[in-house]
């Protein structure tokens, strides 16, 4: 799976991203008095003990923005919470419990991962007495002080018994997990009628009103002697179209249908226009770093009619950043080629899941720096001195190297071609981090997103 991800929540100026700076060991995020400085997630890969975990800065809760972005942030909230593996509750020990304490502990009452309440500024012993006030909450309590550099081993070590493990002789036992496939596009692109021709039955109701389906529904079905899930999502409308709760809940449910898929099915109506609403969509399945495939449905309207080679010029002429997203023509009515989408969705799934060595991995890439040396800067080469396959569920790629900035967006793009053309990742997105090497005594990261 993904590299677990530990999650930073609390209402503002409680310290959150001093924590974050805190944990990670160097200064990343901005810490300012000003509440609300903090809006969109924060990531940082940190190795932790054994393994990786993905460090994660949100927004404060219960804040109204100056700029009107209060939902925005929110929105960030609810997306680290929904994805957390743990969640680090940060109060303030000086102040005591707060109004907004009470209500960011409410809302995690509701999330399915464990919660550790972490009471940062106890700066000293005589201190543990305000933080335990915070034990109402019915949480763990970690008392640190990011400033005094108290407590940070014993929260580590809590974060460590809380991450989820799963043994090689459990995931024998499990076998094969079921693939969880999202249905996603445009209002009226023929999602549910897919669902019910995959389930065999009319599980969604199907009619030509545009927003039929209101609300993400899982239908389980079995083919070739496989279970999977399909979720069928309510048709999206454009922004600036969306008018009442249910619409907004719909667009809401609809994005989280993207995060939990293991595979994602994007939409087009073959006879019509790829649409605004088709590019934020496609937008949103990449920075999600999910398997897609683009599937033209309603193709027997156009068979005989539009040679495939036409559409399929046309979609990687608009999603020019998504060459690697394979692309299926169906007929969701009559189940024509869904069968073959269903299994190279298989196939992305295990794509998504697959893990190469350290060696081959490094083998590829000094024959691509021989081949191809990064750019120089400032008349000094990059140099990259290896690197480690650190999750997968997107596969993830550290690279160590002696400057990370030096290295353009140009250039991870071309390492991110040879790694989709010579590692099992042929069609699915890959995450690549590039650290600095500890050695050089300095420290600095950036994330590459999807290509």
């Amino acid at each position: 799976m993904g590299a677990p991800q530990v999650v930073i929540v609390g209402r503002p100026n409680v310290g959150k991203s001093s924590l974050f700076n805190w944990l990670a060991g160097k200064r990343l995020a901005i810490v300012d008095a000003t509440a609300g400085v903090t809006r969109d997630r924060m990531t940082y890969l940190m190795p932790l003990d054994d393994r990786y975990v993905e460090l994660v800065d949100t927004g404060g809760m219960g804040i109204e923005d100056a700029d009107n972005l209060t939902e925005h942030i929110e929105e960030q909230i609810q997306v680290a919470i929904d994805g957390a593996a743990v969640i680090l509750f940060v109060v303030d020990a000086k102040d005591g419990i707060a109004p907004l304490d009470e209500e960011v502990a409410r809302r995690l009452r509701y999330a399915s991962a464990p919660v550790l309440c972490v009471a940062n500024k106890t700066d000293h012993e005589a201190m543990q007495s305000q933080a335990d006030e915070f034990y109402r909450f019915g949480r763990k309590i970690v008392a640190v002080s990011t400033t005094q550099n108290r407590g940070k081993q014993e929260l580590l070590d809590a974060i460590l018994e809380r991450l989820p493990t799963t043994t090689d002789d459990e995931e024998e036992l499990l076998g094969e997990p079921e693939m969880r496939v999202a249905m996603v596009g445009r209002r009226n692109t023929g999602k549910s009628t897919l669902v019910n021709t995959l389930a065999q039955s009319e599980r969604m109701i199907v009619s030509e009103v545009p927003g039929t389906t209101r609300d993400s529904v899982d239908v389980r079905f079995v083919m070739d002697g496989k279970a999977f899930v399909a979720i069928d999502t309510p048709g999206l409308r454009r922004r600036k179209s969306v008018k009442t709760d249910l619409d907004f809940y719909g667009t809401h449910r609809a994005e989280r249908s993207i995060r939990r898929a293991d595979v994602v099915l994007l939409f087009f109506d073959a006879a019509q226009r790829i649409s605004k609403v088709d590019k934020q969509l496609c937008d949103y399945i990449a920075e999600q770093y999910k398997p897609c495939i683009f599937v033209v449905n309603k193709w027997d309207l156009l068979a005989g009619k539009m040679p495939t080679e036409k559409w399929v010029a046309y979609l990687r002429d608009t999603f020019r950043t998504m060459w690697h997203v394979p692309i299926a023509f169906v007929t969701g009515e009559t189940g024509k080629n869904v069968k073959a989408l269903l299994n190279h969705a298989q196939m992305l799934f295990k794509q998504s899941r697959d893990r190469v060595s350290t060696g081959r991995l490094n083998k590829l890439l000094r024959a691509a720096l021989d081949h191809n040396p990064p750019p120089v800067v400032r008349q000094r080469r990059p140099k990259i001195f290896y690197g480690t396959q650190v999750a997968t569920q997107p596969p993830t790629i550290l690279l160590f190297c002696n400057s990370p900035g030096s290295l353009s967006a140009t250039y991870r793009r071309y390492l991110l071609g040879v790694f989709r053309d010579e590692l099992p990742f042929g069609e699915v997105p890959i995450k690549l981090y590039l650290r600095r090497r500890e050695s050089t005594g300095e420290a600095e990261e950036v994330e590459e997103t999807a290509e």
